[in-house]
């Protein structure tokens, strides 16, 4: 039986819209396999859960409630993450559904998405994501050798034969799905290698890329609390991966190199394969420089309308400030729109835009980047102001080599 409180959404006033997305971490931080690079798996220790920690279903049903509630647009998504998700096993998610399909709006659209490494999806969890159509992203860094670089199992061994497998079940099954690639300091060097596999063997048409950056100091200390008058500046070793005392862990990706890959899969992207594959960074760069807005919380001008939800209820201002100074709230004491739409979480949001350098501020590609993700602002300007985003370079790089691809882009699709 459900004991947690009630909770209500204060009523809107005419004309007014709640919206904004919620990661659900359902099973903690846990998960079956050990990435060398990942940025999640100590907050058991960090928050002070318990090993194995699930979330209840009444903590559950608050939040499907709650986010419901929440959202006063005719579409919903829940998203499903980790650690491994899957490890709820799929009567939880039968749950989900059963819930959702109670709490749903009269003409509202429901739908999930799962994050998954891919090493639990039998013909069963197949078969389930199929029937209640959920998009799926799977976690692969490019072909075997380059994946198998970071992504190792609780013992040591590769993981690539069991993400190629998941893959093949979702093509055969038609689920829906993108190929999640962890841009990390190796195979950013394997720019055409990574994309042609990804684009022409994993068979989707979906495609998201992710910088690996994380400080050296990530598992103790939370972004934008580091000590900012050691951070170095642009440019200087330190400010790269593998200096003995840089800034950042030595799988995180080399800024140039960041830039680099970039560049030349934009170039096999738009040769081969514009209109055929979806590319994340690309199509908000295009749909940016177009005047629409970001499609990406990372280029966007603001962020904070993507929180984290725990398995607790805890609810933290975002994926990757999941870190005690940035918790919010709890949906067993407060509703979830309520703490969406608070002073903090407002704040968090507006200081993406409000603390940017003035470098920033100067550059010519200020509206396709705006700073990128605030977790990496690791380093210090040029001109010695602290700040700026460790992967500043790279991106500026990226931007200016696609400026004259961008406007014979928008004049064919009579965008300029």
């Amino acid at each position: 039986m459900n004991t947690a409180p009630v909770l209500q959404l204060p009523a809107l006033p005419q004309g007014q819209a709640y919206r904004f997305h919620a990661m659900i971490k359902p099973s903690g931080a846990e998960c079956n396999i050990d990435c060398d690079y990942c940025f999640y798996l100590h907050k058991t220790e960090l928050l002070d859960h318990q090993p194995h920690a699930r979330m209840s279903d009444e903590t559950l049903e608050q939040h499907i409630r709650q986010y419901i509630e929440g959202q006063t647009g005719d579409h919903v998504v829940f998203s499903w993450q980790g650690g491994e998700p899957t490890l709820m096993g799929l009567a939880f998610f039968e749950r989900v559904v059963e819930l959702q399909a109670k709490y749903a709006k009269p003409g509202q659209k429901i739908e999930n998405d799962l994050q998954t490494n891919g090493i639990a999806l039998d013909d069963e969890w197949v078969a389930f994501l199929k029937q209640h159509n959920f998009m799926v992203g799977l976690s692969v860094d490019g072909p075997a050798a380059l994946h198998n670089t970071y992504r190792k199992t609780r013992n040591g061994k590769d993981t690539f034969d069991f993400v190629l497998a998941a893959a093949k079940k979702l093509v055969a099954a038609e689920v829906p799905f993108a190929a999640l690639c962890v841009v990390n300091r190796t195979n950013a060097r394997h720019p055409k290698e990574v994309y042609r596999f990804l684009a022409d063997e994993i068979g989707t048409w979906r495609i998201q890329f992710t910088p690996a950056v994380e400080p050296r100091v990530f598992k103790q200390a939370a972004p934008g609390k580091l000590d900012r008058s050691d951070a170095p500046k642009q440019d200087s070793s330190r400010a790269r991966p593998g200096h003995p005392l840089s800034v950042v862990t030595d799988w995180s990706v080399d800024p140039d190199d960041y830039g680099s890959f970039l560049s030349a899969v934009w170039d096999e992207w738009l040769a081969t394969d514009f209109g055929r594959i979806h590319v994340n960074l690309f199509e908000t760069a295009v749909a940016q420089a177009a005047g629409m807005p970001a499609q990406t919380c990372t280029q966007s001008e603001f962020c904070g309308k993507g929180v984290v939800v725990e398995h607790d209820g805890d609810v933290f201002s975002c994926d990757h400030f999941v870190y005690p100074e940035y918790k919010i709230g709890n949906v067993n004491e407060s509703h979830l729109g309520d703490l969406a739409f608070s002073a903090v979480q407002e704040k968090f949001g507006m200081d993406k835009r409000n603390t940017l350098p003035k470098q920033c501020g100067d550059c010519d590609y200020l509206k396709l980047c705006w700073g990128e993700c605030p977790k990496n602002r690791l380093i210090r300007s040029k001109d010695g102001e602290p700040g700026l985003n460790y992967l500043c370079s790279g991106l500026y790089a990226f931007y200016k080599h696609i400026d004259p691809d961008m406007v014979k882009i928008l004049r064919k699709l009579n965008l300029l």
